[in-house]
């Protein structure tokens, strides 16, 4: 499974502009300013601020620098001993992010820790609907999934996907343009999680589900583009397990997605062709389909200058009209797996 935790691009987008923080040194001015900002805005734009800021040094290589600083701030917000709800999702958000720096870091077990003190934090108020806790209790179980993967963990993991699926799907109702990319990442995080044929046949046909359900919702082309990954990403996966019927549905579905983003055809659009081309070449029924668009796909590469895509789409062509891909299927029948 792809290392991801909710800290990755995308996974809860900002649907405002929080306003961002010039000096993230760990030194006490820094701190007053962030703490200051945090106080006059709305929940979630503190997290996303916290989020941001987290995600903007980690970006920059400077894994122990985010983490050093989310655990100072988290100590300053603590000292002041408040205790009302918004300090306490505040505390519960800096310990949902740090779970989540944690886990890059590769220090599972105090991921694990940190997120048990944040799941006992927002067991103080177990009952409650509104969008803060969902969100947090979300995003946390996403991060416990990664945990229990990596740990061989697998019953857990599936049971804290499964939680943080439903969670986001009530989430997307209450607000699309927020939480219909995490839903999408969520769904796409069960068919890996899986260990069961059956599990993961139902995971990938509710992935196919929640992207048709989300194909008019996603918000601006950087989300959009998110989609199209999770569902190019899905097919190469299934293209590798020799289930070419299923991988076709995707591409396409991916395609068609990119094209209204890129209405100029793009390299993009180009690579994706070439992968659907050769998934249509590989199932029987649509096998035709495939020797076209790789045809087709051959020009565009030469015009390009794409010399790899050409020469491996002539590769492919070449092996269709000698029956290599019909002497494959043959040798499997033959010599069952």
């Amino acid at each position: 499974m792809t290392e991801s935790n909710s800290l990755q691009p995308l996974f809860i987008p900002p649907t405002t502009s929080p306003a961002k923080i010039s000096n993230l040194a760990i030194d006490d001015a820094a701190m007053g300013e962030l703490r200051r900002a945090v106080d006059e805005m709305p929940f979630n734009e503190a997290f996303d601020l916290i989020r941001s800021t987290a995600g903007d040094l980690e970006q920059q290589g400077n894994s122990r620098l985010a983490i050093d600083y989310i655990v100072a701030f988290d100590e300053m917000l603590s000292r002041a001993g408040n205790t009302d709800r918004k300090s306490l999702d505040l505390h519960a958000a800096m310990l949902q992010v740090l779970t989540a720096l944690l886990i890059n870091a590769d220090k599972l077990d105090n991921a694990i820790s940190t997120a048990a003190s944040t799941l006992n934090i927002l067991a103080r108020e177990p009952k409650r609907k509104d969008e803060p806790f969902l969100s947090l209790l979300a995003s946390l179980l996403y991060d416990i999934t990664q945990i229990h993967y990596r740990r061989n963990e697998f019953r857990q993991a599936e049971r804290a996907i499964e939680k943080s699926i439903k969670l986001f799907e009530r989430l997307e109702r209450m607000n699309p343009e927020r939480y219909t990319a995490p839903h999408i990442l969520a769904v796409a995080e069960a068919p890996k999680v899986y260990r069961s044929s059956s599990k993961q046949a139902k995971a990938l046909d509710s992935l196919k589900q929640s992207v048709a359900d989300s194909e008019n919702t996603a918000n601006g082309d950087d989300a959009t583009m998110h989609l199209i990954n999770v569902l190019a990403d899905e097919g190469r996966t299934l293209a590798k397990m020799n289930k070419h019927r299923e991988a076709i549905q995707y591409f396409t579905k991916a395609l068609r997605m990119l094209t209204k983003l890129e209405p100029e055809f793009s390299i993009a659009q180009l690579e994706l062709s070439v992968e659907l081309g050769i998934s249509l070449l590989a199932y029987k029924p649509a096998k035709e389909k495939g020797v076209h668009l790789l045809n087709t796909m051959l020009h565009k590469a030469t015009k390009m200058g794409r010399q790899d895509l050409y020469i491996q789409i002539s590769e492919q062509l070449n092996a269709a009209r000698t029956g290599a891909f019909d002497i494959l299927s043959i040798w499997h029948k033959i010599f069952p797996r």
